[in-house]
């Protein structure tokens, strides 16, 4: 060797072997040199135990790792065989059988166990630098133990981008790899697939330190993580690492329960018996690149921009309506469609109307004071609504006259809008503000708690790692800043900004009617559906509301906060039926506190339906018994207009209009067109009880709201059937409305009803395989469309 040269990294490895010989002198005798790749095989008790070195080179930047794996055949709990394993910077030690504790404290014993080494740090040196591993093997056994001892280094050890890697893994053998970020890539999503649902396993992503935390018992002390059954996927930022590389860690959970599955109730034959053949899962771990933040910015920008179409699509039609309300005024052509002027005819429009039509329409003679509308709907001066408490609606009706024929005209067999719509305008207007007022209550007080509670949940996912607190569809979850899902909640924009263009469409046409009453327009004051604003108003805020409460939602959507996402859905539904029904019965119509203590109601029966609705048969017998009363006496009080009582009396007055009318003498409906619908939607509604006494369906959130939306679409179909009964004439503008309604609702329930995600389970759905390529796009966008298509059906509906 030249004077001053460095020693051969050959002459470094035999004279570190010599030392570690010489200096053995432990009970066992000398370290005995370990080859890699060879099984070693022996037995160890309380007066002699093994030793083993295995040396190795590491090139310069090279990350080496090693894999250690042991076997013992005894079982015997008391006298475990202990294996240390002394690194440079580092312990690691584990026993045979090892033993993982479940559920119900239940034990399972792993006689085989492999462990991966904390790899060596790469070192700057230009030459290679030499490393060595001790492995004890040793038992405080009075009687011989064998063991079986495999050391071997790991050649995929590092995972690459867009590369696919099978492995694996058992609660015993547990595994994790190193991934470093390229230079060009600042997210990643790491994807974990299976083909089997269980056992159950646990994704971590790890800082790259030692010990690596890779047992069942300690995976969640560090780092991030999921529960996994057949898929998984973790979203990595490259600023969360200062070191720009992480490890990922895989292991395989002793009992399912923690991924939905069952617990054994009891564990037979031997109590020590193994398990180590049972619980293994092949995986494969692929890592590829995230959305860039140019995808956010173009995301955002698309969006926004197509709100922004619609908002100034609703400020060109105002104005092409304003220049046509304009022009024919200042040519004396105004018609009842444009909405106000002077009426040049002083008949109503009631000469065409068929004899026996009554749907809507308006007749003089139909009212007992021979006006087509109350006096007292032209008395007062316009637009002196007042918030005096006098003018509000109390239990009884402010007109003496109404109060003696009230059921005589509202029980007529052929009803006419005007029998409906008799009551002071104001004091009907005040009624449905109600609506709007409460509305907004509700929202503060709901929104508030819900809006701390979910800072909290992202605060505990951040702090703690625990992804499991929050069931995202992780496949297609974008985290930007603080937040795991940003694309979630941005998608929910689209609630808020369509119902504020809502509001601001009502408020221009409130603010129009204000005006047109104010010059006493005829058409507004003695033609056409009495408007009132209340319950559009409600609807706006129910909208903006269900963005909000959605968006909060997607924050951290869990079990224990689903009801955030889909009360305000229910609202939606509700306050459309009425709304519905209010136009042609604006008198009878529900009070907002009957209706709001309604909507609480379904509320609480869906809370409860998710907490017990799953296995209980007693509460869905509870529920559908609850479901068929509600649909009758709804349907009564539909059937008699309001007229019907429902109070102790009610069963002896059923059970005698059955009498009369079905067993005395079978006489036809006085009502035909209202039985009809009311048979047609106690048949829908029986329908659902049923169907959820047979089946039971998990998803009961989505089960209430799914007879919303079915008894919606059923009215609104009725609607349009009656007034083709009525032969009132299908205008191109409320044909395309009708058309545009149809088209956008289908699409909102498309949207809705795909299910890329649930509250019911904590791991991902699949994102499908089409989708893939534009999936920034589509799932920033896809709720938005739903918000957007409710939105542009409720506007179409308005006209």
């Amino acid at each position: 060797m030249a004077s001053g040269g460095a020693p051969a990294p050959g002459a470094l490895l035999c004279a570190l072997l010599w030392a570690v010989a010489a200096a053995g002198d432990g009970p066992g005798g000398s370290p005995l040199p370990g080859a890699f790749g060879r099984v070693y095989r022996g037995t160890v008790n309380i007066n002699a135990e093994r030793v083993y070195a295995f040396a190795y080179s590491s090139e310069p930047g090279q990350v080496d790792a090693v894999r250690v794996y042991v076997n013992s055949s005894s079982e015997n709990l008391q006298y475990p065989v202990l294996f240390v394993v002394r690194q440079q910077k580092g312990v690691l030690s584990w026993q045979v059988p090892l033993i993982f504790r479940g559920l119900y404290q239940r034990t399972y014993n792993y006689q085989e166990v492999s462990r991966t080494l904390c790899p060596s740090e790469p070192t700057p040196e230009t030459g290679p630098s030499d490393q060595i591993i001790f492995v004890d093997v040793a038992s405080m056994a009075p009687f011989n133990i064998a063991y079986e001892l495999l050391v071997t280094r790991l050649e995929n050890f590092q995972l690459e981008t867009n590369k696919a890697f099978n492995f694996t893994a058992s609660p015993s053998q547990p595994q994790y790899f190193l991934y470093k970020f390229p230079q060009d890539v600042d997210s990643v999503i790491i994807k974990v697939v299976s083909d089997a649902v269980y056992p159950c396993s646990v994704v971590s992503v790890q800082d790259i330190v030692c010990p690596v935390y890779d047992l069942d018992h300690n995976v969640e002390f560090n780092g991030v993580y999921q529960s996994m059954t057949k898929q998984a996927a973790i979203t990595v930022q490259r600023k969360d690492f200062p070191g720009e590389q992480f490890f990922v860690v895989f292991v395989i959970k002793p009992e399912d329960y923690a991924c939905g599955g069952s617990v054994p109730s009891s564990i037979h034959g031997n109590v020590n018996r193994t398990w180590n053949l049972q619980r293994t899962k092949n995986l494969q771990v692929t890592i590829v690149p995230s959305i860039k933040k140019s995808v956010y910015v173009q995301a955002m920008f698309f969006s926004f921009l197509s709100f922004l179409s619609f908002y100034l699509g609703s400020v060109v039609v105002a104005f092409v309506h304003y220049i046509r309300v304009r022009r024919k005024a200042s040519a004396g052509r105004l018609s009842p469609e444009d909405g106000s002027g002077i009426m040049t005819s002083s008949h109503p429009i009631t000469a065409s109307t068929p004899e026996g039509s009554s749907y809507g329409a308006i007749d003089e003679s139909s009212s007992s004071g021979g006006h087509q509308l109350s006096s007292p709907e032209r008395g007062p001066p316009a637009g002196s609504d007042t918030d005096s408490s006098v003018e509000e609606e109390s239990d009884f009706d402010t007109m003496p006259e109404i109060e003696s024929d009230k059921n005589v005209i509202r029980t007529k067999v052929f009803l006419y809008l005007s029998d409906l719509s008799r009551k002071d305008r104001r004091i009907v207007s005040k009624k449905y503000k109600i609506y709007f007022w409460n509305i907004i209550t509700i929202a503060v007080f709901y929104a508030l708690p819900v809006i701390q509670l979910v800072i909290t949940y992202q605060t505990v996912v951040n702090v703690t790692g625990n992804q499991d607190i929050c069931y995202y569809n992780f496949l297609c979850a974008h985290p930007l800043g603080v937040l795991s899902a940003f694309n979630n909640i941005l998608s929910n924009v689209g609630h808020m900004l369509l119902g504020f263009l809502f509001l601001l469409i009502v408020l221009r046409r409130d603010i129009l009617h204000r005006r047109a009453m104010e010059i006493k327009d005829v058409y507004t004051l003695d033609y056409g559906i009495p408007k009132h604003f209340g319950l559009f108003y409600a609807m706006g805020i129910a909208l903006m509301m269900e963005g909000v409460l959605s968006a909060c939602y997607h924050v951290c959507p869990n079990y224990s906060n689903f009801q955030f996402d889909t009360s305000f859905m229910y609202m939606i539904a509700g306050l459309c039926m009425l709304k519905l029904y209010q136009t042609r019965h604006p008198d009878i119509n529900a009070s907002a506190y009957s209706a709001y203590a309604s909507f609480a109601v379904v509320i609480c029966l869906a809370v409860l339906g998710v907490v017990f609705g799953k296995n209980d048969m007693w509460f869905w017998v509870i529920f559908s018994m609850i479901h068929v009363l509600a649909s009758l006496a709804l349907s009564t009080q539909i059937y008699y207009m309001g007229r019907f009582k429902i109070d102790l009396g009610i069963f002896r007055r059923a059970a005698m209009v059955l009498y009369t009318d079905c067993i005395q003498q079978c006489s036809r409906p006085m009502y035909m067109d209202r039985m009809v619908l009311l048979i047609v939607g106690n048949l829908v509604n029986w329908s659902f009880a049923i169907f959820g006494l047979l089946y039971r369906p998990r998803d009961f959130a989505s089960y209430i709201l799914g007879i919303f939306i079915c008894n919606l679409l059923l009215y609104l179909a009725f609607y349009i059937i009656m007034k083709l009964r009525s032969s009132e004439k299908l205008l191109p503008i409320p044909m395309f409305c009708i058309v545009a309604t149809a088209v956008v609702w289908a699409a909102a329930l498309y949207f809705f009803f795909q299910n890329l995600s649930s509250w019911e389970v904590k791991f991902p759905f699949y994102c499908p395989v089409h989708l893939s390529s534009f999936l920034p796009v589509v799932r920033f966008t896809q709720k938005i469309l739903w918000g957007r298509v409710l939105g542009c059906s409720w506007r179409a509906e308005r006209v």
